[in-house]
């Protein structure tokens, strides 16, 4: 669809749907699942640092696979949905400094890791909506709720990798239940 100036909601949702791809939930499976093996090794600290990185990671790993798959990632980005869908993840980012400063207020590294495994699912709420599927909502309950249960209740020195356990299997949820991406779907 080439005009959305007059498109109804559901040609949006459409046109959002074919822009969309499964790359994103490919890179973010594989950025937290790094981080997840890394959790097994590295400091309770170098795992929050690397959380807040690995929110930087998945959009270009994914720009990346889709490069090689001969694409843009958001190249659909015309329409308002995707503009919407866009914005709502530079939403999320102006938080992201209230979970860092309250970790570090708290000396508890692990609430980073915690908070952007919130965010991560978080953005998935307007993902769903603008996609006109409830897989985002879903996704975004599960993953809040798998995660603060991970964070309870998994022991030191596992609660990092529990939490990106959740987020990684959060991932695959989406590429199992989520509608038709993509114009050859």
């Amino acid at each position: 669809m080439s005009d959305l100036t007059q498109a109804t909601l559901s040609e949006l949702q459409r046109s959002f749907r074919d822009g969309s791809t499964n790359s994103m939930p490919i890179a973010g499976m594989v950025c937290w699942a790094a981080l997840g093996i890394a959790g097994l090794f590295i400091s309770e600290k170098a795992i929050a640092t690397g959380a807040l990185y690995i929110m930087m990671g998945v959009l270009p790993l994914a720009a990346l696979l889709e490069k090689l798959k001969g694409r843009n990632l958001f190249s659909g980005g015309n329409d308002p949905l995707t503009k919407l869908f866009l914005q709502s993840i530079a939403a999320i980012a102006i938080v992201i400094p209230v979970v860092v400063i309250a970790a570090n207020e708290a000396n508890a590294p692990l609430v980073i890791v915690l908070g952007m495994a919130l965010f991560t699912g978080a953005i998935w709420i307007p993902y769903g909506w603008a996609a006109n599927d409830p897989v985002g909502l879903r996704r975004a309950l599960l993953q809040a709720a798998g995660s603060y249960a991970a964070y309870a209740a998994a022991p030191a020195p596992y609660t990092a990798s529990a939490i990106c356990a959740v987020v990684v299997a959060c991932y695959a949820y989406v590429l199992v239940a989520a509608k038709p991406m993509g114009k050859s779907a």
